[in-house]
Formats: C-alpha cells, structure tokens, sequence
C-alpha cells in the first residue's frame, strides 16, 4: 500500500480478515506510531499513539481512540497533549487499582532521548473521547523512558518498567547507554523511585508478565539487534536477573507480551536480527541531527539501526519465555525502516505491537503500519485456540 492508499483506508471500520478482523485507525497526521492499548473500566477498548509530521520534532502529540460500543469502528483520533517545545512520545494508559485511568508519556527535545522527561496525566472518559488533564511531570530523571504496561505489586506498590538512556555530557544519545530499570511507587504515583535491572547494557522496553505465585519474566528489546533477552523475578517483581537470550531473534523494535490461557506466553515483535540483514542506519533521527555536532558514544553497547521491522508475528511459549515454537504471522511487508518519513513511500515498517488479551479468548494487537497509521488486528477465539494446540509443553 501507498500512503495515499493507507490514507484512504483510514476510517476505524472493522472489516473480516483471515482469523478475525482488521481496522486503519483514523488520525490527522501523516505520522502515527508506537500504539498502546488499554481495556477501560467498563470495558471499551482504547488506543492512543503519537502523531505529528516526524519523530523527534516539537509537533509530535500523544492521541487516542475508543472503539465504539458494538465493537464496529473506531471512533475520531482526540489529541491528548500538546507540548509546543518537545517530542511526546510512547504513551500509556494503566488503570489503577481505584479505576482510575493515568496516562504516562514521554517528552524530549528532538532527537535527544537522553533528555526525556516523563509526564502524568489523569483521563476522562466523556461522551466516548478519552480527554486529558494538563498534567505534570513525574519527577523521574532525565533520560527516563516508557513503553510497557505498569504493575501493581502484592503490597500495593505501583511499578512502571523504564529504560534509562543514562546521559553523558557532550555525548550525542545514540542508544549506546541505556539500561533497564523499574520505577516504584508506594504512595500511588505522587513521587518515584528507580530499581536499575543488573547487567542489562541495550535491554530497553522491558515488558513484565505475571507467571503466578510471585514469579513473573520480563521481556526485552535489544539495542545491539540481536535476540529478545529475557529475565525472572521471583519476589513480584522486587528484583530481576540479568537479562539473557530467548530464542527470537530481535531487530531494535519494540516488543510486547502477555500471559494466555494459564501458562502461555505470547509476544509481538519481528523476528528478525542484525545477523540476518545488511540493512543499516546511522540513528533512529538521521532526519534530525544536521544541527547536532556533539560525537557519538566510542563506549557502551553497539546500537544497530536500520534493521527491517517485518514481518510482524505473534510468537507463543509454553516454557515461561524461553523458546517460543509457534510463530503464526500477522502481517508481511519488506519492513523497510532506513527513513522515519511518512509521505514518501520508502518507509515499509510494521512495528511498535502491543498486544491485549480479549474475554472471549481472542487477542486484539495493534502496531504501526509504514509510519503512516496504526493498524488494529481482533484475531478471533478459534484461531488463537488453533495456535495454543500446537505449543508443546503446555499444560492443559
């Protein structure tokens, strides 16, 4: 598809596809990435993303949509922030223990990650539109970043996965530094502290999934482009191992997981490594940094960039994360991601999934569709059922 084709698709009508169903959200911008989803308190299903002309540029806002009650369209994309000075980027919504609904997101001059802040907004959900407050800083240091859905410890402390970009003075971000790490909250959200991951230079995006009985596994994106890495808590999530290989090859995209039918693990992500491409980008803000002459990092981890970010596959587990077996395709395209551009055509990305579990046994998945919109997929009860019967060592 063409820009111009996605453009015209982009109505939030559900529509039959093999296994379920699919929809182009509706957004006014021509950039629309790294979508989120949320089941609200009572039970409307909610995406929001960031949208503007390019990533990294002062125009980039947080939106979001509510499917509508019978489940047929999404509704108009509402713009949520609106910070004339940074990048608002990766949101999320987590519904506290109260039911309240919080958005988290990120914002960052340009393309320096390594200077985000992280913001705290409370939403209302009114006549349909999710609308937000203005908000506040969360007071979590710079270079702090989000992606994965927070959550609540058996004490009742709230937990929100990071990574930390960790800044070096005079040094351009380039992804060289960063680490992972969990933010903690014991007086719901008014002030945070921050427990570092041990030993994982390049895991960002770190997404925790509750295995049951206080253990629970993380898994990770990788800077250096190589495999999802994976690590355990067994204390619910007061402390991590280091993280180490899956074995799903990973490109530097985001990833995302859930737990399914008792001891399922199911991911979202490429599976697709540097080793497995000559595709290569100087940074994720090639666009941007013509004005920038601080030097790149000479220590830290090797980011890689430029990596196809296709196929996007639903991969499933029956060891706790360990190996996933069963890779059932979502959607082909080259995945062709040298350029963040969304007009041009040359952008061929499916990335940044995320992933929720339905009360009918079905999954529901979004991600970006080639920079220019955000595809919702409903994959149906009979075909996830289909993919857990072929995943050996599960329980049943």
């Amino acid at each position: 598809m063409s820009p111009e084709d996605i453009a015209r698709k982009m109505t939030g009508k559900l529509e039959v596809r093999p296994g379920g169903r699919q929809a182009i959200l509706p957004a006014p911008t021509v950039q629309n990435h790294a979508a989120f989803l949320s089941r609200l308190p009572g039970g409307r299903l909610a995406c929001c993303w960031f949208g503007g002309t390019l990533e990294g540029k002062s125009d980039i806002s947080i939106y979001a949509s509510v499917l509508d009650t019978e489940g047929k369209a999404w509704g108009e994309a509402e713009k949520l922030t609106d910070d004339p000075g940074r990048s608002e980027q990766n949101p999320v919504i987590f519904v506290t223990p109260a039911g309240d609904m919080l958005l988290f997101n990120t914002a960052q001059p340009a393309g320096n990650q390594d200077e985000a802040r992280v913001f705290v907004r409370k939403l209302v959900l009114e006549e349909g539109r999710l609308v937000a407050d203005a908000g506040r800083d969360t007071g979590l240091p710079a270079g702090t970043f989000i992606r994965a859905m927070p959550f609540v410890r058996n004490d009742g402390a709230w937990c929100l996965p990071l990574f930390r970009c960790n800044p070096r003075p005079g040094i351009r971000w380039t992804g060289a530094f960063d680490t992972a790490a969990v933010a903690v909250s014991t007086d719901e959200g008014e002030s945070w502290a921050v427990a570092d991951v041990a030993n994982s230079p390049g895991a960002v995006h770190m997404t925790p999934v509750a295995m049951g009985d206080g253990d629970m596994i993380a898994l990770y994106r990788r800077r250096q482009a190589d495999f999802v890495h994976r690590s355990e808590s067994h204390d619910g999530g007061r402390s991590w191992s280091a993280p180490s290989p899956t074995d799903v090859p990973n490109n530097n995209s985001s990833i995302n997981a859930v737990r399914i039918a008792g001891d399922v693990v199911a991911m979202v992500c490429n599976p697709v490594s540097a080793a497995q491409s000559a595709a290569r980008r100087a940074s994720l803000y090639d666009e941007l940094e013509g004005n920038d002459t601080r030097p790149e990092a000479s220590a830290g981890c090797r980011p890689v960039w430029g990596v196809e970010r296709a196929p996007l596959a639903l991969c499933l587990s029956g060891d706790g994360g360990r190996t996933f077996p069963v890779r059932y395709t979502v959607e082909e395209s080259p995945g062709t991601c040298l350029t963040n551009n969304s007009l041009d055509g040359r952008n061929k990305e499916l990335s940044y999934p995320v992933l929720l579990l339905r009360d009918d046994g079905g999954l529901d998945i979004a991600y970006t569709l080639y920079r220019r919109a955000i595809r919702h997929v409903e994959l149906n009860a009979e075909t996830v059922a289909a993919l857990l019967a072929q995943v050996p060592g599960r329980r049943s």
